[in-house]
């Protein structure tokens, strides 16, 4: 139950990968002709989006315990674990790459951290307020 609530919440998280994937495929030919490779802003969408649900899954765990050092351990826990796959996303990708790295997909990239960033800590305030006003049930 307490699984199906979660993704719930997460819902609009995965709705912009979708809506942002999709648009990378259509508009692939357009966004090569800004110079912009496709197929790298496809993978680090991919890759901030499971990076985001990692986090995430940390920090709503972290707001449903009551114990201080349990909740900042998941909260630290999260961003460091968010912050770590994007920076091993990102050496991967430049070493690989090398001199032909694609700045417009990485700045594709850093927008969408940001988003999903956004997304997310939005999501979590909303859902810190409702649990604690004691509408733990009704979260959503």
């Amino acid at each position: 139950m307490q699984n199906l609530q979660f993704l719930k919440k997460f819902r609009p998280i995965t709705l912009v990968f979708i809506l942002s994937s999709t648009l990378f495929i259509l508009w692939g030919k357009r966004l090569s002709s800004y110079g912009i490779n496709a197929d790298v802003a496809i993978i680090g969408n991919l890759v901030l989006f499971v990076a985001t649900l990692i986090s995430f899954y940390l920090y709503h765990k972290a707001l449903l315990n009551d114990r201080v050092a349990v909740f900042l351990r998941m909260i630290y826990g999260g961003m460091f674990i968010k912050m770590l796959i994007c920076l091993f996303a990102a050496i991967i990708y430049i070493s690989i790459a090398g001199k032909s790295t694609n700045k417009g997909a990485i700045f594709i990239c850093m927008f969408l951290y940001f988003l999903y960033t956004f997304l997310e800590m939005s999501i979590l305030m909303k859902l810190s307020k409702q649990l604690k006003n004691g509408q733990e049930g009704s979260a959503s």
